[in-house]
Order: structure tokens, then C-alpha cells, then sequence
């Protein structure tokens, strides 16, 4: 919608020398114009009611084009020059409208209740309702872990959704990937090894196949899965120990992945669940599997080559969630990527452009903890890298872990370790995934 302009007042100096009587008609023309423009503002003494912000869309006028023309009949309450025209007399609408975003609501926020809708709290799917006071606290998401979805997960958790304040949206994750590492087959079907779609099926086959799953993961209230692996890994074994990969990845041909990991993202959004790509920066021909002790993935230089390309394919799709690994990369990172802001901040989010979610791989991993992080404190040193969610396993008292995880963080930023404007980030982007809008 384009406003008039008002930058042709100035024509007026160019006309022609109205006739005396003329020119007197026109003088009190104007001055009968301004006196009603001040008695109307003599009435009550209200002042004029800015324009209320609907949902994030509160005006279909750009801000710029408010700025640059306001209409004439918002400017009657404006002091009025004595020689001015009466189309001058509006105030700036940008000067009292204000713009209602999901980053001015969160700005109001306490840390505490930012902290935790960065956390997403492990619980087994056979008793969801464990971590019911975590989810009324506001954590922004639930991962489930087991091997067997009871027949009525749907209704548990939709009745913890219930407790989630503010109806904002709860991340229900799980691992679906396929073959040997399925949550919740038994409920929602199965798919073989991703080794063997790559291999097997094409890519439409896959994402047709995945699409099944995901409509009855989501009728089940699961809607994120941690899935796809797009790691470039041939290696013809079950992951393990020592190699992380293997049958998990779809091929060791990059060029295979990246059509395989693309097909799955878009069956997986076919059928209503969140895709989380993984792991990145890539994790084939890893040295060691991080969830037991310290890993190297292959050097960077090799990586650039072979194992960013499905990761590049995927934002190119639109991947709406990326899992950094917990693997050292040699020529790249000396911490975990997981807490490298130079994994994270300069080339997944720089040079690949991602604006999306960044959830951390587990933090409960011997690799973090060999790199000398609690895991509160890798919470802390995975948000200031710019991780936008952290998960850790199920195990011990989940709820004094959550407490730990969420005062570390709000104790970060009090103490100027962890960026208020970071955590805001975070947490937008943890409701962006979600599709929430908070001034609806």
C-alpha cells in the first residue's frame, strides 16, 4: 500500500499571484482550518490513541512508508505553526506506534523464564507426566527416550501440553531416525536403516515412506524428530563405540546424502513433524563415538568437501533445525563443535546463512565432560556460541538438572558471561520453529 507523498508541498512557492480578494478568500480559509483544528484538540484532552498492534502484523504499511508520508488526519494534535498549511499539522506515526514482535514481548521476560525455554528435558515416553513441573516452569521442549510408545501417548501428552504456560508450544522430540535406533516403531511404523534407503530407495520413495511415519508420529503429539542423519559415512557396520555412523547415514557418497537427507526432511514436513538435521559439521569417518569419550572428526579441509555439501542442500530446502555434534574439528575447533562459536556462529550461521533452530547434541556426553564442562556449564558456553536449545539424557533427578542447567544460565547473564540479547535470540528462535506468536 503506497502513501501519498508529501514532498511536492513546496510547488505551492511556484503559483501563480492569486488576485488580491482571491488571496484574502484563501487566508481565512486556512485560518478557519487551523481554528478548528485547535478547538477539536480542546475537547476532552484525551490524547489520540496509537494504532494497536495485531498479532505481528499490526499494519499492512510498511514502517518506512509511515515514516516517510503520515496521513494528514493523524496530525491534527501536532502544535501548529503559524504560517504553516494545514496538511502539516500530523504527528509522526512512528514516533507513538510501536510494533508488538515476538523480540518486545520476550524483552519483558525474567532470565529465569528465558532460560528454560532453551532446555528441552529428557523424560521416557512410558510416564511423559514425570516432567509435568518442568513444563509448567516453561522448558521449551520434551525428549523422549525409550523403545516401546505406549498405545495412548497421544492423550499423555496432550495432557501435559495443558501445563505449558501461555499456550506457547511445546518441542515433543524424539529419535525416528530408522533401523536399529526408533523410538516409537511399534505406534507409528517402521523404516529400515537410512544405509538401506540410500541405497534401495529413491529419493521420492523416501520421502514418501518417511511421510507415513511422520502423520502418525504427529497424530501422537511427537513433533520433532532428530532425524535426518545426513553424515557422509560408507562404512557397511552398526553404529557403535567407535563409529557413531555407519548403518545410520545414508551413503558415503555426498552427492547420495544430500538427495536422501533433503527427501526424508520433506516427508518428515509432509507429515506435519519438524525435521532436525544432523550432526553437524558431519560426523563420517569419525574417530571415536562422543557419547563415550572424546572424537575427532575428519580434518576441516576435508569436511568443506565431503561432508558440508548435505548440510548446504538441506538450507537450501529450508531445514527448519540443525544438531551441532559434540566432535573436536581438527582445523576448525579445539572445544566440541557443539560449543564452538566458530562452528556455530562463523559457518553455520555466517557463511551457510542458517536462520533457523541449533539444538546441541546430548551435553551429557563424556566428550563435553572430557573437555572439562559440567553440564550447566556447557549450557552456558553452548548459548554464548549460539546454540538455541540444549538437551542432555535421561538419568538422575531430571528436574534438579533442569533447575542447575536454568540457574547457570540466568547466573551467566547476571554476571555478564552470557548475552540478555543472546538468550532473547535463543529463545525466539526455539518460538519461530514452533510457529508461535506471542502477540496473537
Amino acid at each position: 500500500m503506497n502513501l501519498p507523498s508529501y514532498r511536492d508541498r513546496s510547488s505551492a512557492a511556484a503559483a501563480p499571484r492569486l488576485p488580491g480578494r482571491a488571496r484574502h478568500a484563501r487566508r481565512l480559509s486556512t485560518t478557519a482550518a487551523v481554528a478548528v483544528v485547535l478547538l477539536a484538540g480542546c475537547g476532552t484532552g484525551a490524547p489520540m490513541a496509537a494504532p494497536q498492534a495485531g498479532g505481528s502484523r499490526a499494519s499492512s504499511v510498511p514502517p518506512a512508508a509511515l515514516s516517510a508520508s503520515p496521513s494528514p488526519s493523524s496530525r491534527a494534535a501536532s502544535p501548529v505553526p503559524s504560517a504553516a498549511p494545514a496538511t502539516s499539522l500530523a504527528p509522526d506515526l512512528t514516533a507513538t506506534a510501536t510494533t508488538c514482535t515476538n523480540s518486545t514481548k520476550l524483552a519483558g521476560w525474567s532470565n529465569r523464564r528465558l532460560a528454560m525455554l532453551t532446555i528441552a528435558v529428557p523424560v521416557s515416553e512410558t510416564s511423559v507426566s514425570d516432567v509435568t513441573s518442568e513444563v509448567s516452569a516453561g522448558a521449551g521442549g520434551v525428549l523422549l527416550f525409550g523403545s516401546k510408545a505406549p498405545s495412548d501417548l497421544g492423550a499423555r501428552l496432550k495432557a501435559l501440553k495443558s501445563h505449558v504456560p501461555g499456550n506457547r508450544g511445546l518441542l515433543v522430540m524424539t529419535d525416528q531416525e530408522g533401523g536399529g535406533i526408533q523410538r516409537m516403531a511399534n505406534l507409528v511404523g517402521s523404516l529400515p536403516w537410512p544405509a538401506y534407503m540410500g541405497k534401495h530407495w529413491t529419493p521420492a520413495q523416501i520421502q514418501q515412506n518417511v511421510k507415513k511415519v511422520a502423520t502418525k508420529m504427529a497424530a501422537a503429539q511427537v513433533n520433532t524428530d532428530l532425524a535426518p542423519v545426513v553424515d557422509v559415512d560408507g562404512r557397511n557396520v552398526a553404529p557403535s563405540r567407535t563409529n557413531p555412523d555407519g548403518w545410520r547415514s545414508f551413503s558415503g557418497s555426498t552427492s547420495v546424502v544430500s538427495k536422501a537427507g533433503v527427501a526424508y526432511m520433506n516427508g518428515l514436513r509432509d507429515g506435519g513433524v519438524i525435521p532436525v538435521v544432523k550432526h553437524f559439521p558431519g560426523l563420517g569417518g569419525s574417530s571415536y563415538n562422543s557419547d563415550f569419550g572424546p572424537a575427532r572428526t575428519l580434518p576441516w579441509s576435508t569436511l568443506q568437501k565431503v561432508g558440508l555439501p548435505p548440510f548446504t542442500a538441506a538450507i537450501k530446502a529450508g531445514a527448519p533445525a540443525i544438531m551441532v555434534s559434540n566432535n573436536v574439528v581438527p582445523g576448525l575447533t579445539t572445544n566440541p563443535a557443539s560449543l564452538s562459536p566458530t562452528a556455530i556462529g562463523s559457518e553455520l550461521r555466517g557463511k551457510l546463512g542458517f536462520k533457523g533452530l541449533v539444538v546441541t547434541d546430548s551435553l551429557s556426553a563424556k566428550a563435553i565432560s572430557a573437555a572439562g564442562f559440567s553440564i550447566p556449564g556447557a549450557a552456558v558456553q553452548a548459548l554464548r556460541s549460539g546454540a538455541d536449545m540444549v538437551m542432555f539424557d535421561l538419568g538422575g533427578n531430571v528436574g534438579s538438572r533442569t533447575s542447575s542447567i536454568a540457574s547457570a544460565i540466568t547466573n551467566a547473564v547476571a554476571d555478564g558471561h552470557l548475552a540478555r540479547s543472546r538468550l532473547i535470540d535463543a529463545a525466539q528462535h526455539v518460538l519461530a520453529v514452533r510457529h508461535v506468536n506471542l502477540c496473537s
